[in-house]
């Protein structure tokens, strides 16, 4: 009795995992072919910031090459509002079949976690990264009146005058505010943040003399230098920029470790299928090695990156960890 129990079991058991293995087979390949499918209806783009930036132009420009290539729809859907908060809640709870795409860039990934106590998303556990598409520097400017033309010379007279020299940002918590907190932290520097609304009214004060130093991205910058208004004295990168080659880095300069980017990255919702992370990828990727798109990013002082998932999902970890610190250590508050 004992021993047909026991090959009652071992059976059931047997049969059990059968079932198990044909359940896994079969789901493996449903998630194959839902990636030979994809993608079978228009995609949505979400771009958590409003029309007209470098988010939404590249944003643009990637979502119009996947249409032509897959002969689908790519609708381009600004959510602005909150730094990216609004439009990334979106992406977080859209449906996980690669249809719902999310532009990433610095603020709402790396930032945003640091600067809020409650965020109705999480970057590492919501998003599933696809590849990082580009990243670009900041130019570090000051005022022609500043008695610094270079880093070392700003540092020197930083230390010489402490709390005395002011900088500008677009807001606490913005990339230039804690571009500028960083740079202090890491050159034992103080200086004194002023933060405004819009980046007309710092350029205003800027040329009047008013503000001595902010960090914005380099095309940006370069009408105002070539006109004598503002002076560049670096560029945030880890290597000198081709639209401003005379330009050493921060890091060059003295600031050894010094590094700080804007970046821009392709998301999905977590648990989106491999099989059409990977066909995301590799499409991106195509698109990013185009001679055109490579021009065009050029244009706006950017560098093409299209690295695979896992090397962005590492590189998003070390950006948010980076930024986490220098909020807490600034005590930057969101606006």
């Amino acid at each position: 009795m004992h021993i047909l129990r026991g090959v009652i079991v071992a059976s059931t058991m047997l049969a059990t995992l059968g079932v198990s293995i044909a359940l896994q087979a079969i789901g493996a390949e449903q998630v194959a072919e839902a990636g030979a499918a994809y993608p079978s209806k228009p995609i949505r783009f979400v771009v958590p910031f409003t029309p007209g930036g470098s988010a939404d132009i590249l944003a643009r420009l990637v979502g119009q090459k996947m249409s032509d290539a897959w002969r689908q729809q790519v609708i381009i859907d600004n959510r602005g509002g909150s730094a990216g908060i609004m439009g990334s809640e979106i992406v977080a709870k859209a449906p996980r079949d690669g249809h719902t795409l999310m532009l990433g860039i610095t603020a709402n990934i790396a930032i945003n976690p640091g600067l809020h106590a409650k965020l109705p998303y999480d970057p590492v556990r919501d998003f599933a990264p696809v590849t990082q598409l580009a990243s670009a520097p900041y130019a570090m400017l000051v005022t022609p009146s500043l008695p610094a033309g270079s880093v070392p010379e700003f540092i020197a007279l930083a230390k010489s005058k402490p709390a005395q020299i002011n900088y500008a940002s677009t807001g606490s918590g913005s990339a230039g505010h804690l571009t500028a907190e960083l740079f202090a932290a890491m050159s034992a520097v103080k200086l004194v943040h002023v933060p405004y609304k819009n980046i007309g009214s710092i350029l205003v004060d800027m040329f009047a003399g008013r503000i001595d130093l902010m960090f914005v991205g380099i095309v940006s910058a370069q009408p105002h230098i070539k006109a004598g208004k503002l002076r560049a004295i670096a560029i945030t990168g880890a290597n000198r920029s081709p639209l401003m080659p005379e330009l050493p880095t921060v890091a060059e300069s003295g600031v050894r470790g010094f590094e700080v980017t804007g970046w821009y990255g392709v998301f999905v919702p977590m648990h989106t299928p491999q099989p059409i992370i990977g066909k995301l990828h590799d499409e991106i990727v195509r698109i990013l090695k185009l001679p055109d798109v490579t021009e065009r990013l050029a244009m706006e002082g950017a560098e093409v990156i299209g690295n695979t998932p896992a090397q962005f999902d590492a590189y998003v970890r070390s950006e948010i960890s980076k930024w986490s610190n220098v909020v807490k250590v600034s005590g930057a508050r969101a606006d």
